[in-house]
């Protein structure tokens, strides 16, 4: 019969399509996968063997069939058909499969490997019918080019492999970056899906009356030479994937651990595999001994993998300077993931373009000796099982055991071993395989002991702040690599850091330095909602981190149970460096650590707890954004006694409002109530819970002796100290957060993990959320009255770490000083402060000079800003009392009485006439400062809102709105905007370009 294929190009470009969508699954499926399994490193590396595994099995049954097949292009298009029409299912039964497991299947297991042999074997039955039909495919791709063209079949296998596996980066990147974005994990897996079923039709179009003859084995065939070939592919396949493991790794601590960084990296690799079967296509049928070629390809292999190792070291100066370089604005994001990927290639490429070429040249080695196009199959097969071997040696042995070095040395290894071999058994002169293997022997003796693998450029963290000096100086004192991270503890002077993969996950300083915000924020993750609950009896904690969470419950005397769930054994290894600060954690019989996914943890014991704290590392590390997601806050809420608290650390650095918009709306979905508290002004703290939340904590925790010591030592020795931290309860904020638009952070529109490691580059910050506390107007009182006032501690130390703190501190002093005829002992409150104050006094109190027309107005103002929302009602009555009062205060101009009368209206919280001075004077000749016209709005929107008169509130922000300028996007603007008409604020500020 004829062949009636159109030309082969036609053919690879179809292909090209194939990897794109291919890889879209691979990726896809490693999203859906961690949020059943837990963690991105588990479900990347399970999903590797399951893909990889089942593309093996589908390679294996082509090799068997592949000659009996009459039209194996039909095969194909049959096999893309099946795996696009299971895409467009695939949400909906994973969702039906994963609930069942959550809910029926995972609780009644009991033991822990019983849980994890339930979840691996869900999982493989959930991707594994795919995986091979997607590794069916190109065994029946090339068995169509290769019976079309008998005497180019192997550039026809290369360039099949090099255009599937070019499809492949295009696929990992455009889902990553775009697809995701746009439609979520269940519309980005069914365009892929969709692409299939196109695939499916074109094929059968184009292929559909050719009946080309079989490729079939010839008895010239040997069978050592081919065993030894099919050896090759399989070995080959497991050092290839080693570095993989290891490079993601290592190029984790240069570029981060995000989900973007790992989606270069793997597309880089892919890329090189792609390069290679480019370059080699023509000599694949051209050499004289394919073999031998090989054998050289496979040592060079080795050694440049070999080699990487000492170009690594000076990766990090190449991101040191480009973070240096790179303006923070989205052009310069752009320009950091392709610097990034250009570091990747340099590590990956020159190592996968070989790679990239060994699968075509053994093929080309097999249908030369007469194996028939059955081979193809094999090849693939034993090197996609090679793989698995590789994947799984890398995570559970290679990493822990011999570190990122060795087990790089232990994959180079064998790919040189292989080449050494190939030149052995293939005609190579024995001078030249025995120049080949001294070298090796050499170089691989050599070359491990100066390279360096430097664990202070390591823990600098370089992709975030940019810089290395920092760490230079550092001693590291804990270095291992964990199955999922690489985990060091590094002494900063007179701090202790815990650092995964580059990153700072606390640290705690020496004990008689001021705690730094690290320190206070972990103490106080366990001691405020002790002391919102000092009943609980129970408490889980979500990542060990430096331990001193767990610690600090344990203190607590009503502490029955503590369970802190950790993903990563040698974080928990780590922690015990800062012992005995964190001895609690390891010593106190209460506590338990489990090596665990939180979520299998929850399922898997079927527990309930009092309180639950949710303390992961930062949002932009893959598979930790999965822990501020709706479907995250459902699973954890059964969990919760009657009445119990769910506690979610949120940090404020490095992201903007809307991120943290979008995970209060996503707990919002699940518990009707909630508050925010901030630990300091980096940080907070959201209470969740089925009940009303108090606006105060109960006393009764200070007087727990532990627990009291804990809040000592983190400056917090009072009640009030956590009062002046309380931020606002829901109804006050969730208009705010309206104000943003977006939508609700879920496991398959994940807006987190996919803005998260921007927002990084970027250095955005929502601590203007915590600002609110510390506005000129006390307006969060105005909005939510009965906020508790209990002093401060007056000592005030570590109130740097919180402006709160020392805002209350300056406006004490403020009202000292006014108060007293001698003034207190000197505060370091700045120059300018304390001139305001003294001209004050000079003018209105002493009243020397008062109608002289010179800046005292503005002084006031200052003052008035500095002490009206940081003083209690009382005092600030008392203080404002003293100049409506003064002799001088009559003769004043009824300009300066109406100053004066809105400053003491706004320190006694008189919205009345807070709203009826400030409209007055907003509509007056106004104070041509902007922080005078600011004060006024402030004070009259508010004063209007608190009486409940939104529409009179509309009418000003709608007056005067357009005098704020810039600032008009200001969480304060938004949040009395939003709270006049909530129901189009959002829109109004969109239109207004709200950044």
């Amino acid at each position: 019969m004829p062949n009636l294929l159109p030309p082969r190009a036609a053919f690879y470009v179809l292909f090209t399509v194939s990897g794109f969508a291919g890889l879209i699954y691979e990726s896809i499926w490693t999203h859906y996968l961690k949020l059943f399994l837990g963690h991105a490193a588990y479900a990347q590396s399970l999903v590797l063997v399951v893909f990889m595994g089942g593309m093996a099995a589908g390679s294996a049954l082509c090799s068997r069939w592949s000659e009996r097949l009459e039209r194996p292009l039909l095969a194909y298009a049959a096999a893309e058909a099946v795996v696009g029409a299971i895409a467009l299912g695939f949400h909906e039964t994973y969702l039906f499969v994963t609930e069942w497991a959550f809910v029926a299947l995972l609780p009644g297991l009991g033991g822990e490997a019983a849980v994890l042999a339930a979840k691996l074997s869900l999982a493989c039955l959930l991707i594994l019918p795919q995986s091979i039909l997607l590794g069916a495919t190109f065994p029946l791709m090339s068995a169509g080019l290769v019976r079309a063209l008998p005497a180019r079949a192997g550039e026809s296998v290369a360039m099949l492999y090099f255009t599937n596996s070019l499809g492949a980066a295009l696929g990992v990147l455009t889902s990553g970056f775009l697809l995701i974005a746009w439609v979520g994990l269940p519309g980005t897996l069914r365009t892929a899906g969709l692409i299939n079923l196109g695939l499916a039709v074109t094929v059968t179009l184009l292929a559909h009356a050719a009946r080309p003859t079989p490729v079939r084995a010839s008895g010239t065939l040997r069978p050592g030479p081919a065993w030894l070939l099919l050896g090759v592919a399989l070995f080959t396949g497991f050092a290839s994937f080693v570095y993989e493991i290891v490079w993601i790794r290592m190029l984790s601590l240069v570029l981060g651990a995000s989900t973007h960084a790992f989606e270069l990296m793997l597309s880089t690799f892919i890329l090189g595999l792609a390069l290679g079967g480019f370059a080699v296509r023509r000599r694949a049928d051209g050499a004289a001994s394919p073999e031998r070629l090989l054998g050289v390809v496979q040592i060079v292999m080795g050694l440049l993998a070999l080699g990487t190792l000492a170009l690594y070291d000076r990766t990090f100066g190449l991101m040191e300077a480009m973070m240096r370089g790179l303006a923070r604005t989205d052009t310069g994001y752009l320009f950091f993931n392709l610097a990034g990927q250009g570091i990747t290639a340099l590590i990956m490429l020159p190592v996968t373009i070989c790679a990239g070429m060994t699968l075509p040249l053994i093929t080309a080695c097999l249908l030369r000796r007469g194996a028939g196009e059955a081979a193809i199959g094999r090849i693939y097969a034993a090197n996609t099982l090679g793989a698995i071997a590789g994947v799984l040696f890398a995570v559970h042995l290679g990493l822990p055991l011999l570190g990122l070095k060795g087990a790089l040395v232990a994959g180079a290894l064998v790919d040189a071993v292989l080449g050494i071999a190939l030149l052995w058994r293939f005609g190579a002169s024995r001078r030249v395989t025995a120049l080949a293997a001294a070298a090796c022997a050499l170089l691989f003796i050599g070359l491990p002991s100066v390279a360096r693998m430097d664990a202070n450029k390591m823990t600098a963290g370089v992709f975030r702040h940019g810089e290395l000096a920092s760490s230079e100086s550092a001693e590291i004192l804990f270095n291992r690599d964990g199955k999922t991270a690489t985990v060091h503890l590094a002494r900063y002077g007179e701090a202790l850091s815990l650092r995964t993969n580059g990153k700072s996950d606390g640290s705690i300083v020496a004990p008689d330095l001021a705690r730094g915000t690290d320190e206070i924020t972990m103490v106080l993750t366990a001691a405020l909602p002790l002391a919102l609950k000092p009943e609980a009896a129970s408490a889980a904690v979500i990542g060990i981190g430096t331990g001193l969470t767990t610690h600090t419950l344990l203190q607590s005397l009503s502490i029955e149970r503590v369970d802190t769930v950790e993903i990563e054994a040698e974080m928990v290894n780590a922690a015990r460096g800062f012992l005995p600060r964190n001895a609690g954690a390891f010593a106190d019989p209460r506590g338990r650590i489990v090596i665990d996914d939180a979520k299998t943890f929850f399922a898997a014991g079927n527990r309930r707890y009092d309180l639950i704290i949710s303390e992961p590392s930062n949002p932009w590390v893959s598979g930790v954004a999965g822990l501020f997601t709706r479907e995250f806050y459902q699973r954890v809420r059964p969990h919760l006694e009657p009445g119990g608290l769910l506690v979610q650390w949120f940090q404020l650095y490095e992201v903007d409002p809307s991120l943290l918009a979008t995970v209060l709306q996503a707990l919002g979905e699940t518990f009707p109530h909630w508050v925010v508290y901030a630990p300091s002004d980096h940080d907070v703290l959201i209470v969740a819970g089925e009940s009303p939340i108090p606006q105060s904590v109960n006393e009764s925790v200070f007087a727990l002796p532990g627990v009291a010591k804990e809040l000592r030592t983190v400056h917090a020795p009072v009640p009030g100290d956590l009062d002046a931290r309380y931020l606002g309860n829901r109804a006050l904020l969730e208009p705010l957060l309206a104000s943003w638009a977006m939508p609700v952070n879920s496991d398959f529109a994940p807006i987190l993990d996919l803005n998260a490691a921007r927002h990084r580059f970027l250095e955005r910050s929502a601590t203007a959320v915590v600002g609110l506390l510390n506005l000129p107007v006390p307006v969060l009182e105005m909005l939510e009255p009965g906020r508790a006032w209990r002093p401060v501690d007056p000592g005030y130390r570590g109130a740097y770490a919180f402006k709160r703190l020392e805002n209350r501190r300056l406006a004490a002093y403020a009202a000292e000083y006014l108060r007293a005829e001698a003034p207190p002992p000197p505060v370091d409150i700045g120059a300018t402060f304390q001139k305001d104050l003294e001209l004050v006094k000079l003018r209105l109190l002493r009243c020397i000079d008062p109608r002289i027309e010179d800046v005292w107005l503005h002084a006031l103002l200052r003052m008035a800003r500095a002490v009206n929302s940081h003083l209690p009602a009382d005092e600030a009555r008392a203080l404002w009392s003293r100049f409506t009062g003064s002799p001088c205060h009559a003769g004043l101009r009824d300009l300066h009485k109406d100053w004066i009368a809105l400053h003491a209206a706004v320190g006694a919280r008189d919205a009345g006439r807070m709203a009826s001075i400030g409209s007055r004077l907003l509509q007056a000749p106004r104070d041509p400062s902007t922080e005078a016209y600011e004060y006024l709005l402030l004070a009259a929107l508010s004063g209007q809102l608190a009486l409940g008169r939104k529409s009179e509130a509309l009418d000003l922000w709608n007056t005067h709105h357009a005098g704020l300028g810039a600032s008009v996007n200001a969480p304060a603007w938004r949040l009395l905007r939003c709270h006049a008409r909530a129901a189009d604020c959002a829109a109004s500020f969109v239109a207004w370009n709200t950044p």
